[in-house]
């Protein structure tokens, strides 16, 4: 049996989906909460019930006895936790949600995970975490302590927190860093989204940092086998850690952590290119400095993941971004 938390969410859908495709049984728990649009969660998750070895709850990971409970009766056997509090931006204006989801709910993912000792832990960090470092491509190697938005720091804080718990209670472990996950059923709130409805509403888009900041595009198809790959091999100490010169990406625990992106980097105006193709439309612009959290540059490099299970992200984002509006103009125009 597989736990996934925040199964309503955009990659949690697509990971329960595949994880059923092949045979699994899983429990998904969400709290379906109005960050953005419940609707478009629901609609996630109607995806998911009809399946005969799916089961779903309607629960928040920051509430302890309800968690606690869960973890007891279910008993799974792994755990791929996906839910937590998105958006760097929103960090900003309610930093208590952040709290009680990506702090207070992932200690209560642990404490389920060591009383049942599962079999495996694997749990969504983010690209975030690199905050102010400039070398680029992010190396799972580099220091992550100076994290710029809220957002950042609790995912930071997440990383820390499993591997204490790898290392005193042995429970096999890995993190993954997202770098700017799109694709079909993607959220609201993301770049791409908001952009594709201005454009076909003829409105306006706010392109910040003056179009210049550059993202590793991941998109979802990869996410899911990375991510699969990497839940069915659990994470062993390395044998070549050094506590003199420490690798932060592994250690003595069974602790691993590793960056999944799209593997080319691309400038936002390019990443507009492609979207005014795939509608063909060209979009007005309105060019805007960078907003407060926002981090110029990402770059992820996926070598370790690679050695780890074989694989790294390669769709190409004129092709992902033409899937994401097909599926856009197929859900939004409605019956």
């Amino acid at each position: 049996m597989i736990l996934v938390t925040g199964c309503a969410g955009f990659i949690g859908m697509h990971c329960a989906q595949a994880l059923l495709a092949r045979g699994e049984r899983v429990v998904g728990i969400d709290n379906l909460n109005a960050y953005y649009d419940v609707a478009l969660k629901q609609a996630r998750l109607q995806r998911l019930l009809p399946h005969p070895g799916f089961a779903f709850e309607h629960l928040d990971v920051a509430d302890r006895a309800g968690m606690t409970e869960l973890f007891a009766r279910v008993r799974p056997t792994r755990v791929l936790h996906l839910a937590a509090q998105a958006g760097v931006r929103y960090s900003i204006d309610a930093p208590d949600d952040y709290t009680d989801a990506n702090l207070l709910g992932f200690a209560n993912i642990l404490q389920g995970c060591r009383t049942q000792q599962v079999a495996h832990l694997v749990f969504a960090s983010s690209s975030s975490v690199y905050g102010g470092n400039a070398k680029l491509p992010y190396s799972e190697r580099d220091a992550v302590d100076h994290p710029i938005s809220y957002y950042a720091a609790t995912k930071k804080a997440g990383e820390v927190m499993a591997h204490s718990y790898a290392h005193l209670y042995g429970i096999p472990t890995t993190g993954l860093r997202f770098f700017t996950v799109y694709g079909p059923w993607g959220r609201p709130d993301m770049a791409l989204f908001k952009f594709t409805r201005a454009m076909l509403a003829g409105e306006t888009i706010d392109v910040y940092g003056q179009g210049r900041l550059v993202r590793d595009f991941t998109y979802i198809d990869d996410i899911v086998q990375g991510v699969l790959r990497v839940l069915d091999k659990p994470a062993t100490p390395d044998a070549d850690y050094d506590p003199q010169a420490p690798n932060p990406g592994t250690g003595t625990a069974p602790y691993r952590i590793f960056n999944i992106g799209g593997g080319a980097p691309t400038l936002l105006m390019d990443y507009i290119g492609a979207l005014e193709s795939a509608l063909g439309i060209t979009a007005r612009k309105r060019m805007l400095p960078i907003q407060p959290g926002d981090m110029h540059s990402t770059a992820a490099d996926t070598s370790a993941l690679a050695a780890w299970v074989g694989f790294a992200p390669a769709t190409p984002v004129g092709e992902g971004v033409t899937r994401f509006v097909d599926w856009y103009r197929g859900f939004y125009a409605g019956p």
